[in-house]
C-alpha cells in the first residue's frame, strides 16, 4: 500500500503549487499517466501472482517462514489498511512541510540533523510510554545484533533523511516519492537471492510496468526542468536587454546635455 506515496504527494504538491503541472502539455500528463501506472505496478506485484518461474540462482533452495507462537491469529484487515493510509497520508504531509521549509531555510543539514534529534526524543518518549517497567531495553553493554541494528537504522536514517532534504530542495517532492515504487522491485530481487523466495510472473510484470511508470514520471519531470531553464534564459536575456537599453538612455541624455552645454558657451562666447 505504500505504492500510493506517489499519488498523495503528487495531488498535495499540485495544491499548494510545489508541483507545476501543465495539462495540455505532453510532459504534464506523463507525470500524471506515469504516477498511476506506477501505482497499478504495485497493485499488480501484491495480489497478481502467476506461474511461479524457475531462476538458476535457487538451486533447489527453499526458506519457510514459521509463525512464532507470539504470533496474534487475529486479524482486522480493514482496521489495519485504515491505518497504513493515515500513515502514509502522514509520511506525505512530511514530505510537503519539507518542501516548503527548504524553500526559507538553505541549509539541509543541519535540517536532516534536526528531524533526526526530534525524531531521537519521541522514540524515546514513545519507549518509556510503551516498556513501563522493562529496564533491560535500556542495556547498551551487550554487543549483540539489536545494538548493531539500532546503529545501523540511525545511520541509515540520517543519510536517508540528508539526501531526501537535497533531492527535494533540487528537484521538489514529487521527484522524490516517485522512486518509492522502486523498493518493492528491489525487494522482490533481493529476496529471491538472497532468502531463496518464489518469484512469480506476475511480480516481474508488476516491476516492468513500475519501471515503465518511473520513467514517465523522470521524462515529464526532465521536460519541465528544460522548459523551466529555458525560460529563465529567456528572463535573463530580456532583463539583460532592458538594462542595455536603460544604460543607452541615460548615455543619450549625458550626450544631449553635454551639446546643449557646449552650444549654450559658444552663445555666450559669441556675446
Amino acid at each position: 500500500m505504500s505504492n500510493i506515496v506517489p499519488a498523495m504527494t503528487f495531488i498535495m504538491a499540485w495544491i499548494f503549487r510545489l508541483e507545476i503541472v501543465k495539462l495540455r502539455k505532453l510532459h504534464g500528463q506523463a507525470k500524471i499517466l506515469g504516477t498511476l501506472v506506477a501505482i497499478g505496478g504495485g497493485i499488480i506485484m501484491t495480489f497478481v501472482k502467476g506461474t511461479p518461474l524457475d531462476l538458476p540462482w535457487k538451486n533447489g533452495r527453499t526458506i519457510i517462514f514459521k509463525k512464532s507462537a507470539t504470533d496474534v491469529e487475529h486479524t482486522d484487515l480493514m482496521k489495519g489498511a485504515g491505518l497504513i493510509v493515515v500513515g502514509l497520508f502522514c509520511w506525505s504531509c512530511f514530505i510537503i512541510l519539507q518542501a516548503h521549509i527548504l524553500r526559507s531555510y538553505p541549509s539541509v543539514l543541519s535540517l536532516a540533523a534536526l528531524v533526526c534529534i526530534l525524531g531521537s526524543i519521541e522514540g524515546i518518549i514513545l519507549a518509556f510510554l510503551v516498556e513501563r517497567g522493562n529496564t533491560k531495553i535500556w542495556s547498551i553493554f551487550n554487543p549483540d545484533a539489536k545494538l548493531l541494528a539500532v546503529i545501523y537504522g540511525g545511520m541509515m536514517s540520517c543519510s536517508t533523511y540528508l539526501i531526501m532534504g537535497w533531492l527535494i530542495k533540487k528537484r521538489g517532492p514529487v521527484f522524490v516519492t516517485s522512486f518509492n515504487p522502486l523498493s518493492m522491485v528491489l525487494v522482490t530481487i533481493f529476496s529471491s537471492f538472497f532468502l531463496a523466495e518464489r518469484l512469480f510472473l506476475g511480480r516481474v510484470l508488476g516491476a516492468v510496468v513500475i519501471i515503465i511508470g518511473l520513467y514517465m514520471v523522470l521524462w515529464g519531470k526532465s521536460k519541465d526542468q528544460l522548459c523551466s531553464n529555458s525560460q529563465n534564459s529567456q528572463d535573463d536575456a530580456a532583463a539583460a536587454a532592458a538594462a542595455a537599453a536603460t544604460q543607452n538612455g541615460r548615455q543619450t541624455v549625458v550626450i544631449n546635455d553635454d551639446i546643449e552645454t557646449l552650444s549654450q558657451s559658444n552663445m555666450i562666447v559669441n556675446e
